[in-house]
């Protein structure tokens, strides 16, 4: 029989797959650690990564592609993990991974954003960390910033945001913050030329309660930073670059959501290009757990397409 003292578990996200579990006296059990691998600086890979100070709270990890003129400039993305907004970092060996192979693959820099998680920091928190680290790239955009990859080697008139799941959420509500003239200014000097959204978290209006937890006081579907459908006629003056694609597989659970995303794009009236890739059979974000695959293999050829198209 239980003890009358022991703890009582008030819900757990998500019995298929745990990530953590809420108590009723308010505490927080996680079950996944973040496993972290450091970053590389052998030169023979193809690609040098090192990890850098963004502010005094957060830390981001950027990859540099060695090619054959160390002076050119390259394209710039900046890319925001995944994870639901509470599992995930640039740090771990999934995404070391797989941005390891997109600069290698692409001949582009990266700047891999950290962001405090959730549900021990709520949303909008992973939105702020995530402005913090833009606003911390475009402290280089004259070459005069803290870091000297950046100076010396990004194109900050070729800048791509990208991310996957909750992070490619994340990185769409940094391209509509950018509409705003009272933030616009924050990213002086960033040319933002494409949007990248792999697998995109978003709303749809059927109950999310994971959501519903970590995000307290969001207006749940009826706010556009969870829910960008909701607000159609803003869509076309948010989008403050050139081109979207969105990427969703077919077996994903949030498939739909990344369709409506799409659909609400197109009748929102937006002039830029805005493509969607489906690829069939796969389910949510595969290309980061089986990245030697032969469709995550073509989604990287079309990923760096996209960042290289002129």
């Amino acid at each position: 029989m239980a003890s009358n003292n022991s703890p009582e578990i008030a819900r757990v996200f998500f019995p298929s797959f745990p990530m953590f579990q809420v108590y009723k006296d308010g505490r927080i059990e996680r079950f996944r650690q973040t496993e972290t691998v450091p970053p590389c600086d052998d030169s023979q890979s193809g690609v040098r990564s090192k990890d850098t100070p963004v502010s005094n709270l957060t830390t981001a990890r950027i990859f540099i592609p060695e090619t054959a003129d160390p002076t050119a400039k390259t394209p710039l993305l900046i890319y925001i993990h995944g994870g639901a907004f509470c599992i995930g970092s640039p740090f771990s060996p999934i995404y070391h991974n797989y941005l390891t192979s997109l600069v290698n693959k692409a001949n582009v820099i990266a700047v891999s954003v950290e962001y405090r998680k959730a549900p021990e920091h709520n949303l909008p928190i992973a939105y702020d960390y995530a402005w913090t680290a833009l606003k911390w790239v475009a402290s280089h955009a004259k070459s005069d910033g803290p870091e000297p990859w950046l100076n010396e080697r990004a194109d900050f008139d070729r800048v791509f945001l990208a991310g996957d799941s909750a992070g490619a959420n994340i990185a769409h509500n940094m391209i509509t913050k950018l509409a705003s003239t009272a933030t616009a200014d924050d990213l002086t000097g960033l040319k933002f030329v494409g949007l990248l959204l792999l697998n995109p978290y978003f709303m749809s209006h059927e109950r999310d309660e994971l959501i519903e937890f970590i995000f307290p006081t969001s207006n749940g579907s009826n706010d556009p930073r969870l829910n960008p459908g909701c607000a159609i006629d803003e869509l076309a003056a948010g989008l403050v670059c050139k081109r979207v694609l969105v990427c969703i597989s077919e077996k994903d659970f949030l498939r739909e959501r990344g369709v409506a995303y799409y659909e609400a794009v197109e009748k929102s009236g937006w002039t830029g290009d805005i493509e969607m890739v489906e690829i069939q059979g796969e389910g949510h974000v595969f290309f980061l757990l089986k990245p030697d695959c032969e469709k995550a293999l073509d989604l990287m050829n079309r990923v760096s397409s996209f960042l290289n198209r002129s």
